[in-house]
């Protein structure tokens, strides 16, 4: 049975994904959590997590570009943006612990994403989750 942290991978994949120009891989989203073995449970949680970053995308990218401070949103590589986007989603309409999000955020990062995006990625987030505990 897949964990958490695998479907929240393989969300990450599909907004990479989508992020380089494929809209529609939405349509394959089935396959592509099948292949990975997210099923159940874990493939709602999974799915909820792509379609509501992706009904959310303009807030969340939003809150990206505000808590930039040396870059634009362009700037930002796409497997670091994807990561983002889940993680913000996550933190502004989710019910799960904010530091939960961001520690999961920052292990996908380290195996994901280049050497300098945990550290990025920790820092967006943090400002995101100070400002909203405000």
């Amino acid at each position: 049975m897949a964990t958490r942290t695998q479907a929240r991978e393989s969300v990450i994949g599909l907004l990479y994904a989508y992020d380089l120009g494929n809209e529609n891989i939405a349509k394959f989203s089935d396959i592509i959590l099948e292949d990975k073995k997210i099923r159940n449970k874990q493939k709602d949680f999974a799915m909820d997590l792509f379609n509501g970053t992706i009904e959310k995308l303009s807030v969340v990218d939003d809150q990206i570009t505000e808590h930039l401070k040396k870059r634009e949103i362009n700037d930002v590589g796409h497997v670091e943006k994807a990561i983002l986007r889940l993680s913000i989603y996550e933190i502004l309409f989710s019910n799960l612990d904010k530091p939960i999000i961001i520690n999961e955020a920052i292990e996908l990062s380290k195996k994901l994403a280049s050497d300098n995006a945990p550290k990025f990625i920790n820092g967006v987030l943090d400002s995101i989750n100070k400002e909203d505990i405000k």
